[in-house]
């Protein structure tokens, strides 16, 4: 599934022509706030390489995200990570600011757990949230998944959502 749209967002399998978008993302300090900090340049090319791999690997993973106009709004997706030594499928999205405030992440937080759960069949899916990012806890309660477990993740508390098939 290397594209998909919903009401207001195109999603695009992310690939090597992405790198300038994500490079700026991950350069915001505040978009980057609950996303474990800044990224450089370097570490955002080690980061979109190894999202590619993913991709490869598993036949799915993080797309880039467009707004019907074509401007870069973040990037979102579904991928294995390792949380306690556990391997789990999380949901992740992260938006430039200058499209927060209009629902984007719980529409494609809906999306993906659509995708996930009915589409790829996969037995549950979690999000990772830092315990302070009130709005991205929001959007998972209001797609369904419930709290887990709460747990430090790079040093920081953070809380487990989950929701299964």
């Amino acid at each position: 599934m290397n594209r998909f749209s919903t009401d207001n967002l195109n999603a695009e399998r992310l690939n090597e022509s992405h790198l300038a978008d994500l490079v700026a993302l991950h350069l915001d300090p505040e978009a980057s706030r609950y996303l474990g900090g800044v990224r450089s340049a370097e570490a955002t090319e080690k980061y979109l390489v190894a999202n590619m791999a993913h991709w490869d690997q598993y036949g799915f993973g993080l797309w880039t995200l467009r707004t019907k106009d074509g401007a870069f709004a973040g990037r979102a997706g579904i991928r294995h990570i390792l949380v306690n030594d556990v391997d789990e499928i999380e949901i992740a999205y992260a938006f430039v600011r200058g499209v927060w405030g209009r629902g984007f992440a719980s529409e494609i937080a809906t999306a993906l757990t659509r995708i996930g759960l009915s589409q790829l069949e996969l037995p549950s899916l979690i999000g990772i949230v830092y315990v302070a990012n009130g709005a991205s806890r929001r959007v998972l309660e209001k797609s369904n998944y419930l709290v887990e477990r709460s747990t430090i993740r790079h040093g920081e508390d953070v809380v487990i959502y989950r929701i299964r098939r």
